[in-house]
């Protein structure tokens, strides 16, 4: 009887350490199966940035100010610069955004092309002072243009603005100077 009893327990014991090991072995698998476009993503992602499109971290920086909201912008004063814009960026900070600098004060229009995060836009005058809101939906190509002139556009996170209570008339201070083009 004990050497029945021995057999059952090392054949079934034997067996479900078996069925564990295959059973892990498979979860493992599938795990890996899973994860492993999901890494390849930021490789991606890169490669799919243009020769000569600048980093985010090699973008000049702005300490803004909106009411009691800090905000770290990269500066956009370049055709170059503000042709790139966000385009390929996958994320922004929570109180990070682009300031474009324009060289004139005119109605200056945006788009969304390559750009793979919806953001909004804030239209600035000269003074800081906001003059129109938009949002903008990412890798979109519809036109976003203000109703009134400005020198400077603010993009930030979509709906970083209304979450913050800000709105057309209220001002955006620590603004670089906008170089004005001689005629």
């Amino acid at each position: 009887m004990s050497l029945l009893l021995r057999a059952l327990v090392s054949t079934f014991g034997s067996s479900i350490s078996v069925r564990r090991s295959r059973l892990a072995a498979v979860v493992r698998a599938g795990v890996i199966a899973l994860t492993l476009p999901f890494a390849a993503l930021p490789l991606a992602q890169a490669q799919t940035m243009p020769p000569g499109a600048k980093q985010p971290s090699d973008f000049p920086r702005a300490k803004l100010t909106a009411g009691m909201y800090v905000i770290d912008a990269a500066v956009a004063a370049t055709d170059a610069d503000r042709e790139q814009g966000l385009m390929y960026r996958t994320q922004l900070g929570a109180n990070e955004g682009m300031l474009f600098v324009f060289n004139e004060n005119a109605v200056h229009c945006f788009w969304m092309k390559n750009t793979l995060i919806p953001l909004s836009i804030a239209f600035i005058r000269a003074d800081g002072t906001i003059t129109d809101i938009d949002e903008m939906q990412a890798e979109t190509e519809n036109n976003h243009c203000p109703r009134n002139n400005g020198v400077y556009a603010l993009e930030m996170s979509k709906g970083w603005f209304a979450a913050k209570g800000l709105k057309p008339g209220m001002q955006i201070k620590g603004l670089p100077r906008a170089q004005r083009r001689l005629a």
